[in-house]
């Protein structure tokens, strides 16, 4: 739909482009717009670790809307009831949290596809443009729309990997370095040779079986080098602080 530049997020990665992109967490619409207005490709609006309202992830999903951003949901949950009024917000892709097996895949897809498909429960708004595209259309469009993007981040979703990834209607592998390498015992030590050899095989997989592969992680290059196709290099109050902390460092000629 072009209300939400998912189309200009796809037509970037099929240049052969590394998707850039940013997570947000803060309240006011105009860090989305921002982002957009410099030229970001997605944003990542954080509903599980982010203090963000329904309403607020409104308005970082609506501020996208006249630039060419693609704004993405994480949710806190693989619940269709949580799911189901962040779908009708009319977003580019949902990014679902701790999804460890081909069950909570399907699960997933199921929750964010119209029925027969699907259970999605039908309440267009937004995403038909309040009437002004023909519904049927839109019905078509959202058989593909929004992505539907699993996060592995858990030693139980690696074992199962080859399974989720064959579920039919996964557009999506998100992979989450930080509660991977919890699950491994080795919590944030992503450094840990281990831990790379199982995001090495994570990639692998994942760019064999054709689906789209993103993170929110660094550095770049050495996700580029894994086949990356998009990548949130970080967050709103993490860019803020990085300003703020360097005009200090000048100030003190350091």
């Amino acid at each position: 739909m072009q209300i939400n530049n998912l189309e200009k997020f796809k037509s970037t990665i099929a240049s052969g482009k590394t998707a850039i992109g940013a997570v947000v967490t803060l309240t006011d619409l105009a860090v989305s717009e921002c982002a957009g207005d410099c030229g970001l490709d997605f944003i990542w609006i954080d509903a599980e670790h982010g203090p963000l309202t329904l309403d607020a992830i409104k308005g970082h999903v609506t501020a996208c809307r006249g630039t060419g951003c693609a704004p993405f949901v994480r949710v806190c949950d693989n619940d269709p009831g949580i799911l189901k009024p962040v779908l009708d917000l009319a977003p580019a892709g949902v990014i679902i949290p701790m999804v460890n097996s081909a069950e909570q895949a399907e699960a997933a897809v199921a929750a964010c596809r119209y029925p027969p498909r699907g259970i999605r429960g039908c309440g267009v708004r937004r995403a038909n443009r309040y009437g002004a595209d023909d519904l049927f259309e839109y019905l078509k469009i959202s058989d593909s729309e929004p992505l539907v993007i699993v996060q592995i981040e858990h030693v139980d979703a690696v074992r199962n990997l080859d399974a989720i990834l064959k579920v039919p209607g996964l557009d999506c592998i998100c992979i989450g370095p930080c509660d991977l390498s919890g699950s491994m015992g080795i919590l944030c030590q992503t450094e840990d040779a281990e831990l790379n050899q199982v995001i090495d095989e994570i990639c692998r997989k994942t760019k064999a079986a054709g689906k789209m592969l993103g993170t929110a992680s660094g550095p770049l290059a050495r996700w580029q080098e894994r086949g990356i196709d998009w990548i949130a290099m970080g967050s709103d109050w993490g860019f803020m602080a990085q300003g703020f902390r360097q005009m200090l460092k000048e100030r003190d000629g350091k």
